[in-house]
């Protein structure tokens, strides 16, 4: 298991795939403040699966969740 926290590792997936600067990326900001866009979401949720194991939904990836709830959101879903 890597010593990278659910967020950080979050962070990580969208830093590579939503070229914005790390300091946009904070537990409050939601992916409609990073512009992400559905499309986008779909491949969060991918790389979301395929690099930490849990399978969350594109459909459940709202514009208006925040970067921390969805880290809870994979944190719940990883100890289920």
């Amino acid at each position: 298991m890597s010593s990278a926290t659910t967020y950080d590792q979050l962070v990580g997936i969208l830093a590579k795939l939503h070229d914005a600067p790390a300091e946009r990326f904070t537990p409050e900001v939601t992916f409609a403040d990073l512009d992400v866009d559905s499309l986008t979401m779909v491949e969060v949720s991918i790389r979301i699966e395929r690099d930490l194991g849990v399978t969350v939904h594109d459909s459940e990836l709202r514009p208006t969740l925040t970067l921390g709830s969805t880290a809870e959101l994979i944190d719940a879903r990883q100890t289920a």
